[in-house]
């Protein structure tokens, strides 16, 4: 057992150097495409949506609140509201959905 760890500890090592030095290998000029420059741009925020965005559903008892909370949080930083202010508003928003779909 303890032999599968080292194997794995090996394997996520070897695909994190190769992810962060690959690049630096390969790229030595700067990125003159628009297009990939602009892929490069948003790659951060859509991973970051993909990992949230199932746990703000799953995250709650019922999914009904989980989704009036994303709705709710969208809409408020929408109109200007900062990080605390949609925060709040999320969970107020799931603390009552959640008291009237039990």
């Amino acid at each position: 057992m303890t032999h599968n760890i080292y194997i794995y500890i090996l394997i996520m090592f070897l695909v994190s150097i190769t992810i962060r030095l690959l690049p630096m290998t390969i790229f030595r000029k700067p990125i003159r495409n628009r297009f990939v420059r602009s892929f490069l741009y948003y790659v951060p925020y859509v991973t970051l949506a993909v990992m949230t965005f199932p746990a703000i559903i799953t995250a709650t008892q019922h999914p009904v609140a989980g989704l009036l909370a994303l709705i709710a949080g969208v809409a408020v930083a929408w109109a200007g509201g900062n990080l605390f202010v949609v925060a709040a508003i999320c969970c107020a928003v799931v603390y009552i959905a959640e008291l009237f779909l039990l």
